[in-house]
């Protein structure tokens, strides 16, 4: 389970993400939804602990800064980072070291060629392409076996091959109940994906849904509908 209680964090006087409450269960996928700007990034990095904030956010019950919710958390963010001198595989043992994770050789070649990297294993940081960057900070993600997942706009980047399978671990993940949270503004990409959506702007939660409660309105409706309430409000 992933909680964000009364989450705020401010720019001088700019509030990036103002009181901020949610939460996604385990074996839930939640989609944090917003346009460009709306706050989404914030919080997510916020999640993962490269910014200070007020409030408090929980990882399964234990604050999300603990050495014991970092155990079992991951983190894909928007722009990956590559070591230049390490190689993808060498990225992959480095976090497998990082987190004392049992992981066989086998399990790495898998993953390997679920995102067509087994060619591209010796490739150093600094020859890998965007989408290349992006495949490889999914799988080390992936690898450490995450209770807890944060996805930042995953599928920039992406070539279609690797959006449906990262789709596919997604839905493997949920299965065995993990806690998975998407920021996006990518509607498309999410819509057969989720199980509670944030619609986020402005840095406020402005909406939030359960797809068991809204059935079969579609995603995008209902996301231009609260939006553009928004808007008329602030005429």
């Amino acid at each position: 389970m992933l909680e964000i209680l009364n989450l705020t964090k401010t720019y001088g006087k700019y509030k990036a993400a103002n009181d901020v409450n949610f939460t996604v269960e385990d074996g839930e996928i939640g989609i944090l939804l917003g346009p460009n700007g709306a706050g989404k990034s914030t919080v997510i990095k916020s999640i993962a602990g490269l910014l200070r904030y007020k409030g408090k956010i929980l990882i399964r019950g234990m604050e999300a800064k603990s050495l014991e919710a970092k155990k079992i958390f991951a983190y894909v963010p928007e722009l990956p980072a590559m070591y230049e001198a390490l190689t993808v595989k060498e990225h992959i043992e480095f976090i497998i070291n990082a987190y004392h994770v049992p992981v066989s050789e086998e399990d790495i070649q898998k993953l390997f060629e679920r995102f067509e990297l087994t060619d591209k294993q010796d490739k150093l940081g600094s020859e890998l392409s965007k989408g290349m960057m992006q495949k490889v900070s999914i799988c080390c993600a992936l690898i450490i076996r995450p209770k807890v997942i944060l996805l930042d706009e995953p599928m920039v980047g992406l070539d279609p091959a690797a959006i449906k399978e990262l789709k596919q671990v997604v839905m493997e993940l949920k299965e065995m109940g993990a806690t998975i949270l998407i920021s996006t503004h990518m509607l498309e990409m999410v819509k057969d994906l989720w199980d509670v959506m944030f619609v986020m702007d402005k840095g406020h939660i402005i909406a939030s849904y359960k797809k068991s409660d809204v059935k079969e309105e579609d995603l995008e409706e209902l996301f231009f509908h609260v939006t553009d309430n928004e808007k008329e409000e602030e005429k």
